[in-house]
């Protein structure tokens, strides 16, 4: 008799063939996740200053938020997409299911699979959009580990929430997602502006803040261009812990309803 798979082992084995699909689509993936904020930084980080419609000065605020942009949509279209499909036309997720783990184990796979591709398309787009913007006065390197920190939180917390919606959203109202939930969320997430911007509109500065890419784009900016008016680290690292955890739970009872089902 054959000793049971290590859970870790059967776990390992699912990442390893997300991350190898995302190898060979790296080129897809990387036009559909960052051309929309790349298109962003070259007319407003580029051609608006060289026009004189904009000042210089706004690339410094806008690196950040477009950054934040780029993470958010990796990682929700990384979970979101592939399970309205698993879970719709192709039923593949019925192969996944049958491995020798919990559920919550195939679902946190798909979690941690979402984080890593937040994490290339940042670090894609980071160099590329400074490459278009040009030399950047306010930029600093000298909090990587928050940068860091921010981004791994941030892709997270868009992750668990692309579990939440891939399960909880029928396929047929896929355009409903993006139409109505994800495309408010990227223009009233402070990745185009200052989240202290908004102080004349005090409602609206507060309604913002239930937006984990606010979180995500002020902490870039506190990583990225410490000089400038950003929020307390602190408050944006324990915003998106406490998204993260929210999010994880109503993902993973999501997720297990529809796979019950």
């Amino acid at each position: 008799m054959k000793a049971p798979v290590p859970p870790a082992k059967v776990f390992g084995a699912l990442l390893a063939r997300d991350l190898r699909v995302m190898r060979r689509e790296i080129v897809s993936f990387l036009v559909r996740t960052t051309l929309q904020p790349l298109l962003f930084v070259v007319v407003f980080g580029y051609l608006l200053p060289k026009m004189g419609f904009v000042q210089r000065g706004y690339g410094a605020a806008l690196l950040p938020g477009i950054l934040g942009i780029s993470l958010a949509l990796s990682s929700l279209q990384a979970v979101a997409l592939p399970m309205i499909s698993d879970f719709g036309r192709t039923g593949e997720i019925e192969d996944r299911l049958l491995a020798p783990v919990p559920i919550r184990l195939v679902a946190a796979e798909k979690v941690v699979a979402g984080v890593i591709q937040g994490l290339v398309a940042a670090l894609f787009v980071l160099p590329v959009a400074r490459l278009i913007m040009g030399p950047i006065e306010a930029l600093s390197l000298t909090h990587a580990g928050t940068l860091l920190g921010v981004t791994l939180l941030g892709s997270l917390a868009f992750s668990t929430l692309g579990l939440w919606m891939g399960t909880g959203i029928p396929p047929q109202q896929i355009g409903l997602m993006f139409g109505v939930i994800v495309a408010p969320m990227i223009f009233l997430g402070c990745a185009y502006y200052p989240w202290q911007g908004l102080t004349p509109l005090p409602v609206v500065k507060y309604a913002v803040l239930v937006n984990p890419l606010v979180f995500v784009a002020e902490g870039l900016r506190g990583a990225l261009t410490p000089a400038l008016p950003h929020m307390p680290w602190l408050l944006v690292l324990a915003a998106l812990l406490v998204m993260s955890g929210v999010l994880w739970s109503f993902g993973m009872r999501a997720f297990e309803r529809r796979a019950v089902s």
